[in-house]
C-alpha cells in the first residue's frame, strides 16, 4: 500500500471500500467509494483529514511509506464527520502535532466527539493562511456544503483545492484521477452524490462558485474527500461547470415514473402513463421502488424535471416504500419539478391525494388533479392514465420554453 503522488510532494493517503454499498445508512454507492486523505509534505508536514476508522491501517501504511508518522507537524480538518476523522484520534496520539486546523464549529464537533483537552486546536475561517515552507495554505468557509463545520483548503502555489465532500463521488477504483477514468461514470457518480446529498444546499453551491470566481481562485487540482481527484485543468471546469448546473436546477425534459403496487393494477397504470409520454416525445424512465433504493429516484431526478408517484392503497394511504421515498424528498428538496399522484385501490383510495399532496408541499407542480382507479385497470382507466402523462408531458414542454 503506497501513497499516490498527486504532484511533487503531495500525496493521497487514502482508503479504498471497494464493496461500501450503503452510504451514510441512507444511499446507495453501487460502485463503493473512497475515504481520500492527503499529505503535503513542506518545511511542515500536514494531513488534510483522515480516514473511517475501519481503514486507518491503510492510511498509516501509505504515510510510512512516505514520512515517519511523528514527522507530521499539523493537520488540517476540513470536515469532522467520522469517515473522514475516523483515524484522527489515533493519528494525534501517534503524531502529536504541533497544530490542528479546523473551523469554529469543526472545533464544536471535534470536542463533542473526542477528548481534545490536551489537542492543539487552533480555529482559523475565511481569509486566514498559514505558511508551511514553499506552500501556503489559505482557508475558506464552505459551511452547510454538507454540514456547518465545512470548509476547503487551498495552496495556491499548486493551484489546489482540497474540497472536502464537495466535488467528490462515490467511486471506488485502483485509479486515483478522473482523467485515468471512463467520464461518463465519473460523471454519474458525481450526480448520485450531489443530488442524495449536497441537494439541499444549492444556495450554498451557487455562492461558494460565486465566491470563487469573485476572489479569482485559480483551480487546476480538485483533491475532494471521496472518489477520484481532477488534476487537469478541463476536469475542474467540467465538475466545476457540472457543480453550477446541478445547483441551478434548471427544467430538463425528461420525467421518472415511480410505482409501488400490491397486485399488479398500479404498475399497469405506471406503463400507461409512460405511454403518455411517448405521445408528446419525452423520455422517461419507470421505477418499481419495491425493486430499487430511493436515492436511485433521486439520481434519476438529476436528469428529469417530471416525476409521477404511484401507489396501490394500504391503510388508507400509500405503501411504505412509497412512503420512505416521500419522507426522503422532503428532506433533499428538489426545485423546478412537475409531476402527479395516481394509484389503484379497492375501496377507500386515498394513496394518489395524498401523494399529491406531499408533492405539492414540497413544491412540485401538477398540472392535473391526481389520478386513481379501482381494482384492475380497464380501457377507461388505462386512457385516463395515458392522458394523465400526456399533460405532464405537455406541461413539461410547454415550461421549456420559457
Amino acid at each position: 500500500m503506497k501513497p499516490v503522488e498527486i504532484t511533487n510532494d503531495i500525496y493521497w493517503i487514502g482508503a479504498v471500500d471497494f464493496n461500501k454499498r450503503n452510504f451514510h445508512g441512507y444511499s446507495r454507492s453501487p460502485q463503493g467509494t473512497t475515504y481520500n486523505s492527503y499529505l503535503i509534505c513542506d518545511e511542515k508536514n500536514v494531513i488534510f483529514d483522515t480516514v473511517d476508522e475501519e481503514y486507518s491501517g491503510v492510511m498509516f501504511c501509505r504515510l510510512a511509506k512516505r514520512l515517519p508518522v511523528d514527522k507530521v507537524d499539523y493537520i488540517v480538518i476540513n470536515h469532522t464527520e467520522k469517515d473522514h476523522a475516523g483515524a484522527l484520534s489515533e493519528l494525534v496520539t501517534h503524531c502529536k502535532p504541533e497544530k490542528i486546523f479546523t473551523s469554529n464549529i469543526g472545533k464544536k464537533f471535534l470536542d463533542a466527539q473526542f477528548d481534545t483537552r490536551e489537542w492543539p486546536i487552533e480555529i482559523v475561517s475565511t481569509g486566514d493562511s498559514i505558511s508551511i515552507g514553499k506552500r501556503t495554505i489559505q482557508f475558506l468557509d464552505t459551511r452547510m456544503l454538507h454540514w456547518p463545520d465545512s470548509m476547503v483548503s487551498y495552496i495556491p502555489e499548486e493551484k489546489l483545492l482540497i474540497s472536502n465532500d464537495i466535488f467528490g463521488q462515490n467511486l471506488a477504483t485502483s485509479e486515483r484521477f478522473a482523467d485515468q477514468c471512463d467520464p461518463s461514470s465519473v460523471k454519474k457518480r458525481t450526480k448520485e452524490y450531489f443530488y442524495n446529498i449536497i441537494l439541499p444546499f444549492s444556495t450554498q453551491v451557487r455562492k461558494t462558485l460565486d465566491n470563487f470566481k469573485e476572489i479569482q481562485l485559480d483551480i487546476q487540482i480538485i483533491a475532494p474527500d471521496h472518489g477520484v481527484i481532477y488534476r487537469t485543468a478541463e476536469d475542474c471546469d467540467r465538475v466545476l461547470n457540472l457543480y453550477r448546473e446541478m445547483a441551478e436546477q434548471k427544467l430538463k425534459q425528461r420525467a421518472v415514473i415511480v410505482f409501488e403496487t400490491m397486485w399488479g393494477s398500479t404498475k399497469k397504470m405506471a406503463y400507461a402513463i409512460g405511454s403518455g409520454f411517448d405521445e408528446e416525445n419525452v423520455p422517461y424512465s419507470i421505477i418499481d421502488i419495491q425493486k430499487n433504493h430511493h436515492s436511485d429516484v433521486m439520481t434519476a431526478l438529476a436528469d428529469a424535471s417530471g416525476i409521477i408517484i404511484g401507489s396501490a392503497t394500504h391503510n388508507n394511504s400509500y405503501l411504505p416504500g412509497i412512503a420512505d421515498l416521500l419522507h426522503y424528498m422532503q428532506g433533499l428538496r428538489p426545485k423546478n419539478l412537475i409531476g402527479g399522484g395516481f394509484g389503484s385501490y379497492g375501496w377507500s383510495g386515498e394513496a394518489a391525494k395524498d401523494i399529491q399532496a406531499i408533492l405539492s408541499s414540497i413544491g412540485v407542480e401538477t398540472p392535473s388533479e391526481p389520478l386513481r382507479g379501482t381494482f384492475i385497470p380497464k380501457h377507461q382507466l388505462l386512457r385516463d392514465c395515458f392522458n394523465f402523462g400526456k399533460t405532464i408531458a405537455q406541461a413539461l414542454k410547454n415550461k421549456g420554453q420559457y
